[in-house]
């Protein structure tokens, strides 16, 4: 999604509630440029040779219990990870009661180192956005500058560059598409800051297709799981009990009544955005090439004896939408026959499919129901 709103900073998993979701629904009131990411590339491409920088995996072991001594793999995974999992402290010029500006920490999350000779880590988009000035804290004690490389809200993802590559150690990645609910995993971050740094928390995996109505998990079937993600838990790893990160924690729901729902972005699919950040400083998306106004709303359309869907208030001159005939006041009523309720339904539709791949499009106009083919175009985040 390309959202015109500014998107609000946050230190802790995102938290889905009541009174935030409403305060978010409200904020995308503005309009909102639809656009996805691609969805399949083969994770041997991303990490082999070619033009493509290569990311240098940790050689992490596969991890099981002692056997006879009945040590849970936990303890092996949490000191074996727990090297490569570092806090991300987001520094923001903030003026004082004497009138006079600094630099102060605004707040902080957790990252993964992904690649230990380059000094490459991963983080979410929301740890690090408004930020000035990086500071990213390692296990062995000692606090260096990071570089941001690049950001994608759509994706809720982030990378940073260390310098200073001693002694870094990198994590394993495992393929997210193979976890099976009630599978043992672990999450580690720093909750709260340097003071619970590389805290360890063990669960399952509760559910593999989540969908939150949020900016950036939007474009994901979410993982959820009942280990505890915490604020500053936000770009820290969740890992199987082979010692490999399969998601990235992002999100909980905080609301009152509800307990162990944390919510991580998959691995596999999060790594091709991982990296294109990391090859070119952005992420590539596919683009309907439209404006949707969210203030279109299922009670409205109710109300005008319409079809709920999208409301599209601009199409982009030349933009993919408007080859394919569509126009400003239309209404998406589905993506290749899936309904579409919202701007983040038809995100959540459009991340199955790349720049260039055709779709079936249908939309509401005039009293009539009109489908047509669509050649996705092109937008690259900022």
């Amino acid at each position: 999604m390309d959202y015109d709103h500014d998107h609000h900073y946050e230190q802790k998993p995102r938290i889905i509630s009541t009174v935030i979701l409403a305060v978010f629904c409200a904020i995308l009131g503005g309009l909102i440029a639809v656009v996805i990411i691609p969805s399949v590339y083969p994770q041997n491409d991303i990490l082999s040779g070619g033009n493509k920088v290569i990311l240098h995996q940790g050689e992490t072991p596969q991890i099981t219990a002692t056997a006879g001594t009945g040590e849970s793999p936990v303890v092996k995974i949490a000191s074996t990870l727990g090297p490569a999992v570092v806090g991300v402290a987001n520094f923001q010029s903030r003026g004082n009661i004497f009138g006079t500006g600094g630099m102060m920490e605004a707040g902080s999350g957790s990252g993964f180192i992904i690649d230990a000779e380059h000094g490459y880590l991963v983080t979410n988009n929301h740890v690090v956005e408004q930020a000035e000035k990086l500071m990213i804290s390692l296990a062995d004690g000692r606090d260096v500058s990071g570089t941001l490389v690049g950001k994608d809200a759509r994706t809720d993802l982030a990378v940073i560059k260390i310098e200073d590559t001693k002694n870094l150690k990198a994590v394993q990645l495992g393929d997210s598409g193979n976890l099976k609910v009630g599978e043992n995993v672990v999450a580690i971050g720093n909750p709260g800051g340097k003071e619970f740094a590389r805290t360890v928390t063990t669960g399952v995996v509760s559910a593999t297709d989540r969908f939150l109505m949020l900016e950036g998990e939007a474009s994901f079937n979410l993982i959820q799981t009942d280990a505890a993600i915490n604020p500053g838990n936000s770009g820290g790893p969740l890992v199987n009990y082979s010692g490999q990160v399969v998601g990235i924690n992002s999100a909980k729901n905080d609301q009152q009544g509800f307990e162990g729902m944390g919510f991580a972005i998959p691995i596999t699919d999060a790594l091709p955005i991982i990296q294109q950040i990391i090859e070119k400083g952005y992420a590539s998306h596919p683009a309907l090439q439209v404006n949707i106004d969210d203030r279109y709303t299922e009670e409205y359309a109710s109300y005008r004896e319409w079809p709920a869907g999208c409301y599209i208030s601009k199409v982009q001159e030349g933009g993919a939408a408007q080859k394919a005939g569509i126009k400003a006041a239309d209404i998406i009523t589905s993506i290749n026959n899936v309904k579409i309720g919202n701007s983040l339904e038809l995100t959540h539709q459009l991340f199955k499919y790349k720049p260039g791949d055709i779709i079936k499009v249908t939309y509401f106009r005039d009293e009539k129901t009109n489908t047509v083919n669509v050649i996705l175009g092109e937008i690259r985040s900022e």
